[in-house]
């Protein structure tokens, strides 16, 4: 096919098409990964050992049985459909009623009062204890040949990223004064860290004296910023959705906002009969309380600038929210990160850019889905 002489005639049709490919008119294409799929990847997947990281107030059970709906619906098991051995995929061991104990951060004196917490305190430490030697398990039971993918979702991407701290792997050891590990870096147990609405950085401006980390998520952003271990071969990725648009409730100021970023009918009439407004003044309460800027949009619960983390390859997706449930009730959703309908827009980007499978040639420039849709216009040309 001669495409030189095509993208003569067709320059304009070609400049509009790139310029919306991204958009939702325009899907990106993304490859699904199955058992098919992962065979032809020479069954990388399934030698791949994983662990997940919950979000604050979430339960293991939210990534295995979501809201009782049987564990089809959970996130574990879509990745089991996509080849992943189910005997290597690890959710970090967590009770809801365990994050209580974040509220030892009150003895955390003066830290807690000033604001300059740390993660591995006592607010937080127990959960990046925890998840670094569950790391430590799942590289050993994964035959020490394969290192681990680390998934954080929502506070579990940035507490990821406090255990992987300066790239130091401390464990503790068995006998006092022994090293029990041998010295080794992080980058020796994980290849890549993927977060899913998660919160990158602290309040901006003024609203940092307010962060409900009290300076914990302050100082990685400062002491461990952006992709901070990419140069000893940890690959970074990013998933933040764009779905709720947050605003204040203001019947008389007309709104210009799509009509698929105010919620569903459903949702706000809940919201409505609680007080609450809607789905969009919920989301602006979150946002203000995460960013320090409530008029912003994202996944209901975390605005998408701050869920994009500095020098990882970053991913948006229409349309997502933030976890299980609607913000704020217990109606399940099927449209969060780690649904089905919605795992396969951001895993094989993931995959990717952590080496587990080849780069596909239009995973960045998105040119050979527009070169398949001319060859069926013109073909023979």
């Amino acid at each position: 096919m001669n495409y030189f002489r095509l993208a003569i005639g067709l320059s304009p049709l070609l400049t509009w098409a790139f310029a919306f490919q991204s958009s939702s008119l325009f899907p990106r294409f993304p490859t699904r990964i199955n058992a098919e799929t992962n065979r032809a990847y020479g069954g990388a997947l399934s030698k791949i050992p994983i662990v997940i990281c919950p979000g604050f107030g979430n339960d293991q059970t939210d990534y295995l049985n979501p809201l009782n709906q049987g564990t089809e619906a959970g996130f574990v098991s879509a990745l089991v459909r996509r080849g992943f051995d189910p005997d290597l995929i690890q959710v970090l061991p967590l009770q809801r009623i365990e994050w209580v104990r974040v509220a030892g951060g009150l003895f955390d004196f003066p830290n807690f009062y000033r604001g300059t917490m740390r993660p591995d305190g006592l607010g937080y430490g127990w959960y990046v204890k925890r998840l670094r030697h569950v790391v430590e398990e799942m590289y050993v039971k994964g035959g020490k040949e394969e290192k681990v993918l680390l998934i954080g979702h929502s506070a579990g991407g940035w507490l990821a990223r406090a255990a992987l701290g300066d790239g130091s792997w401390d464990l503790g050891s068995d006998n006092e004064g022994e090293d029990a590990f041998g010295g080794a870096r992080a980058a020796n147990r994980v290849r890549a860290l993927v977060t899913v609405g998660a919160i990158h950085k602290p309040p901006a401006g003024n609203a940092a004296a307010t962060c409900v980390t009290r300076g914990a998520l302050a100082y990685i952003d400062d002491k461990y910023p952006g992709a901070y271990l990419a140069g000893e071969g940890i690959s970074y990725v990013s998933v933040g959705g764009d779905a709720v648009f947050g605003r204040k409730e203001n019947p008389r100021q007309p709104v210009n906002i799509s009509e698929e970023k105010i919620g569903s009918k459903e949702v706000n009439d809940i919201y409505k009969v609680r007080g609450e407004g809607s789905a969009s003044t919920v989301a602006f309460t979150a946002y203000e309380a995460v960013s320090g800027n409530g008029k912003m949009t994202g996944d209901g619960v975390v605005p998408l600038e701050w869920s994009l983390l500095e020098g990882s390859r970053k991913i948006t997706l229409d349309g997502v929210l933030h976890s299980i449930n609607e913000p704020g009730t217990t109606l399940p959703t099927d449209r969060w990160y780690g649904s089905e309908g919605v795992v396969d827009r951001w895993l094989t980007d993931a995959l990717e850019e952590a080496g587990i499978v080849e780069r596909r040639k239009n995973s960045i420039t998105g040119a050979a889905p527009w070169i398949s849709v001319l060859e069926m216009l013109f073909p023979g040309v």
